[in-house]
C-alpha cells in the first residue's frame, strides 16, 4: 500500500508540464564567508554556526569564526549526517545510511554548545534517506531523498523524493511529491537541503546546482507547488535559515568547503 501511494505521487509529478530551463531572475547575495571544513551543509544558531560533514560536526562563533567545539562520531553508526538545525535549544540533525540500502533514516539530537550526542529517533525504512528536518506550525517536517544510481533503492528513483509531515511523536500525517519543474533540475540526484523560510514558504536545494526552489503546499493534490527558482553561490547541499537574522540563509560551497552567509531576496 505504501509503495502504491508513492507510485501515485511520482506519476502525478512526472505528468506535470516541465518549463524551459532559464537562468534564475533573482539571486541570493553572499554577504560573508567562513572557514568551515564542511562537506554536507551548515546550520545557524543565535550566536553560533555549525559545519556538517557526515560523522563530524563543528561549532563556530558566528561573530569571530573561531572554532568552539567539535564532535566526531563512529562512522559505522553515523555514516551520513546530512544536515542540522537549531530547534528548541537542541541541534537536530537528519541522518541516514546513505549510500547503503535499504534506506534507514534517523533523527540525531545534540547539545548545541558541547555537541554531545543526546538521543536518536529512528524513522525506519521504506521512504528514502532523510536529508533535512525542520519545525513549522507545530509539526515536524522532513524530506526523504531517493536517487537513480548510487544510493538508490529499486524501484524508487529521484521522482519518489518526498516531503513528510509528522506530529510531535514522529507519527506520519501527510506527504507530498515534487513537481516536474523541480524533478528535472535535481535528476538523477535528489533534494539535499531545505526548510521553511521567514515568509512561510518552503525553500529547497538540490545536490549540485546553485539554486533554491521556492515551494508551497498545494491547495489540492499531492504535489508541491513550485513558485520560483532563486540563484545562489552554494552548489546545492544542506542549507539553514538564520532565525536571528530573517532573510539570511547559510549554506556551503564544496569548492573550498567554506560556510556561506547568503541574503535571500524575499517577497515584499
Amino acid at each position: 500500500m505504501i509503495l502504491q501511494f508513492f507510485a501515485v505521487l511520482a506519476l502525478q509529478a512526472s505528468e506535470a508540464p516541465a518549463l524551459p530551463v532559464v537562468a534564475p531572475a533573482l539571486k541570493a547575495e553572499t554577504v560573508r564567508r567562513y572557514e568551515g571544513s564542511a562537506s554536507q551543509g551548515a546550520a545557524a544558531g543565535p550566536k553560533d554556526l555549525y559545519s556538517v560533514s557526515n560523522f563530524r560536526l563543528i561549532r563556530f562563533d558566528k561573530t569571530t569564526g573561531e572554532k568552539r567545539a567539535e564532535w566526531v562520531g563512529e562512522k559505522a553508526r553515523f555514516p551520513h549526517i546530512n544536515s542540522c538545525a537549531v530547534i528548541a535549544r537542541e541541534l537536530v540533525c537528519a541522518s541516514s545510511n546513505f549510500p547503503a540500502t535499504p534506506h534507514v533514516s534517523t533523527v540525531e539530537v545534540f547539545d548545541p554548545m558541547s555537541l554531545a550526542h543526546r538521543r536518536s529517533i529512528s524513522l525506519g525504512l521504506g521512504t528514502g534517506s532523510v536529508t533535512w528536518i525542520d519545525r513549522h506550525d507545530g509539526f515536524w517536517w522532513a524530506m526523504f531523498a531517493n536517487y537513480d544510481g548510487r544510493g538508490g533503492e529499486t524501484p524508487r528513483d529521484h521522482r519518489h523524493t518526498t516531503l513528510v509531515k509528522f506530529d510531535n511523536q514522529w507519527r506520519r500525517l501527510e506527504a507530498w511529491g515534487l513537481p516536474a519543474t523541480v524533478l528535472g533540475r535535481i535528476a538523477p540526484m535528489s533534494i539535499s537541503g531545505g526548510g521553511w523560510g521567514p515568509d512561510g514558504r518552503l525553500y529547497l536545494s538540490g545536490h549540485d546546482l546553485p539554486e533554491l526552489y521556492v515551494m508551497q503546499l498545494p491547495k489540492g493534490g499531492g504535489v508541491l507547488d513550485h513558485l520560483d527558482t532563486l540563484g545562489m553561490e552554494a552548489e546545492g547541499q544542506a542549507v539553514d535559515w538564520d532565525e536571528s537574522q530573517p532573510g539570511v540563509l547559510y549554506g556551503i560551497t564544496r569548492r573550498t568547503r567554506e560556510i556561506l552567509a547568503m541574503r535571500v531576496p524575499l517577497p515584499q
